[in-house]
């Protein structure tokens, strides 16, 4: 509760702080105001007693995880299907429906063997075949395509092993592949059979119950998940106000971020998601890389976070989540308004003598807009003058594309390999900036080929200390994935972004019997 609170006042004071500036003050205070009654937790409110566990859902939409749409049909999957690798809390690889697998670096060919003890909900038993066609079906889906983009070919050499030729060597691909796995034949239904540790029931209500085909075994918090059919966003978000509902996940500073009222608990899980700022280094000034290492000194991660994304977040100084395992904190340089002054007067920035640039952002997110307006502010104090240009999302990708821009506040969500390729090598589909060096291309191919752990840990410290010199663009941070609870209804929960209920079997759910 205090957390929330303070996290809230924080906000308000950092913004009172920094001053109006050139903001249009509308566009910072709606996202505030979104979320303030959430923060805001009345203290005379009594939290009702919890007599069930119960998960929104939309009795309209498909529950295929392949082709159902972002939000509560998403959530409610990941306790109905499960796939072949899972990323723990550090994005460390886990199998799950895998036993094992190998790797050809001659042909760039995965051979994977599916476990022989599992079975879906209906009893029928997992075969390499359902792994093969859900797999095939992600490749042309809206939400998977990109990321299994550098797959050559996909099919099951028999029931028990699938093989997965890569267009390129990357030794850390199985990250990609915690899709999830639903029985062929069933896609089509608006409730696909999974073998998860739930599965859908009707019997008395719609309700999820203990999938007793569950090949792990393990003693669940909960024999019965209620779920509450909603007519859409704002009705579910209403459910949770009520009391109706006792989980949400949200991206809290998102796009479409939708109010949320009500008091609670929340639990932030790291994503993959990257903002950052990109240069335009086929033009003057940003063609210095002496200069994009001064605009590093003058960014304060930290703050901005705190103030603009309210704590939604953890800065970042490198393209990979602060949170991974692989996360070189040890080469990360504290802010500091002295650093930023001698970096820009070591670039030739001090001189007295203006020098203007414009910073490109969406319009459609007011945090991002909100995070672009300070980073200008900040890097403005000397003889670079930064002016936000905000524009509509179509208006903004096209200047993009055209290499029409000096700077942007870009987002992107990047695979749980870390592989920035389409940012940092000729022709790649974010490098919007022309960027270009032969050095980086080495360094990234030498940590995506690493055939160990303690080589791909070595491999990634010296590819971060090369784009610390380069600054082919600059981490900002990873925006987090937020779990809302009711106050004390479940402890020990440990989120991941792709799944709110990951290690659900360490869960204490505080239900009261009914009187």
């Amino acid at each position: 509760m205090k957390r929330r609170m303070i996290a809230l006042l924080l906000a308000l004071l950092m913004l009172a702080l920094t001053g109006c500036g050139n903001w249009d003050t509308s566009e910072l205070e709606d996202p505030l105001r979104d979320l303030t009654d959430y923060y805001e937790t009345d203290e005379k409110e009594e939290t009702p007693v919890l007599t069930a566990f119960t998960l929104p859902y939309f009795s309209n939409q498909t529950l295929d995880p392949i082709t159902c749409p972002d939000g509560a049909q998403l959530t409610l999957g990941t306790l109905l299907y499960e796939g072949l690798f899972a990323l723990d809390e550090q994005f460390s690889v886990q199998n799950v429906l895998a036993r094992s697998y190998s790797y050809d670096a001659d042909t760039f060919t995965y051979t994977i063997k599916v476990r022989s003890d599992i079975r879906f909900s209906d009893g029928s038993r997992l075969s390499a075949y359902d792994v093969a066609d859900t797999l095939q079906r992600a490749r042309s889906s809206e939400r998977y395509r990109a990321r299994l983009a550098m797959v050559n070919s996909l099919y099951a050499e028999d029931s028990d092993t699938v093989s997965i030729s890569l267009s390129q060597d990357n030794r850390c691909f199985t990250a990609r592949l915690d899709i999830p796995i639903v029985k062929s034949g069933t896609e089509s239904e608006l409730i696909p059979t999974g073998t998860g540790p739930y599965c859908w029931q009707t019997d008395d209500g719609t309700y999820l119950g203990v999938n007793s085909h569950w090949w792990q075994e393990k003693t669940l918090p909960l024999e019965r998940i209620e779920l509450l059919d909603c007519r859409n966003t704002d009705t579910m978000v209403y459910s949770f106000y009520a009391h109706e509902v006792q989980l949400l996940a949200l991206d809290l500073t998102g796009t479409n971020v939708t109010s949320v009222s009500g008091s609670g608990n929340y639990t932030d899980a790291a994503s993959t998601v990257m903002q950052y700022i990109g240069f335009n280094t086929t033009r003057e000034p940003f063609n210095s890389a002496a200069l994009r290492q001064a605009i590093h000194r003058g960014v304060d991660r930290v703050g901005m976070i705190d103030a603009y994304l309210l704590g939604h977040a953890d800065a970042a100084q490198f393209p990979l989540s602060p949170r991974s395992d692989l996360y070189p904190a040890d080469i990360e340089t504290s802010y500091s308004p002295d650093y930023f002054a001698s970096a820009m007067a070591a670039a030739g920035y001090n001189k007295g003598i203006s020098r203007p640039v414009t910073m490109l952002v969406n319009e459609e997110n007011a945090y991002k807009v909100s995070m672009a307006q300070q980073i200008a502010k900040s890097l403005s104090r000397y003889d670079l003058k930064v002016t936000v240009s905000v524009l509509p999302w179509e208006q903004y990708l096209y200047a993009l594309q055209s290499g029409n821009f000096d700077l942007y506040y870009g987002e992107v969500k990047l695979t749980a390999d870390w592989d920035i390729s389409s940012l940092v090598l000729p022709g790649g589909s974010l490098n919007y900036g022309g960027y270009s060096n032969e050095n980086t291309a080495k360094l990234l191919s030498a940590y995506l080929t690493a055939d160990d752990d303690t080589k791909r840990a070595k491999a990634m410290d010296t590819l971060c200390r090369h784009l610390a010199d380069q600054v082919p663009f600059l981490p900002v941070c990873f925006k987090n994935i937020s779990v809302l609870l009711p106050s004390g209804a479940v402890e020990a929960i440990t989120p991941t972004a792709a799944n709110p209920f990951y290690n659900m079997t360490a869960w204490k759910v505080n239900l009261s019997k009914k009187k």
